[in-house]
C-alpha cells in the first residue's frame, strides 16, 4: 500500500492536482489517496467547478478533506460543502500527522 497526501492551497492548481491524482490512479498501484485543501483552495469545494471530477475520484476511494481554519477564513460553512468532503480542524496538523504516518507528500 502506498499512502499519498496531495496538498493544495492555490485555487488555480486544482486542474493540475486532479490530473496528478487521475494519473496516479491510472497506474493501478495499491494506493490510499487523500486530497487536503487549505487556504484559498477550499473555495473550489464550494464553487463546484470540479465537483463531478472529485465525486468520481471519491467513488474510486480518493478522500477529499478541507481545513476548518481555511473554511472559517473564507467564510464557508461545512454545510455548504459537497457530501464527499470531510473537514479536519487544522490542515497543517493533518499534513504533519499523515507525513509522520508514512504518507508521501505531493504538492503540485
Amino acid at each position: 500500500m502506498y499512502p499519498v497526501i496531495f496538498h493544495i492551497d492555490e485555487e488555480e492548481k486544482w486542474p493540475l492536482l486532479l490530473g496528478n491524482v487521475k494519473n496516479l490512479r491510472a497506474e493501478r498501484m495499491d494506493t490510499e489517496i487523500e486530497v487536503l485543501a487549505n487556504a484559498a483552495a477550499v473555495k473550489n469545494y464550494q464553487h463546484g467547478a470540479f465537483n463531478d471530477q472529485m465525486r468520481n475520484l471519491n467513488n474510486q476511494g480518493v478522500q477529499f478533506v478541507a481545513c476548518q481554519n481555511a473554511l472559517n477564513a473564507q467564510h464557508i460553512l461545512k454545510e455548504d460543502l459537497p457530501e464527499f468532503v470531510s473537514v479536519v480542524p487544522a490542515g497543517i496538523a493533518e499534513l504533519v500527522k499523515k507525513q509522520s504516518s508514512g504518507y508521501a507528500y505531493i504538492k503540485p
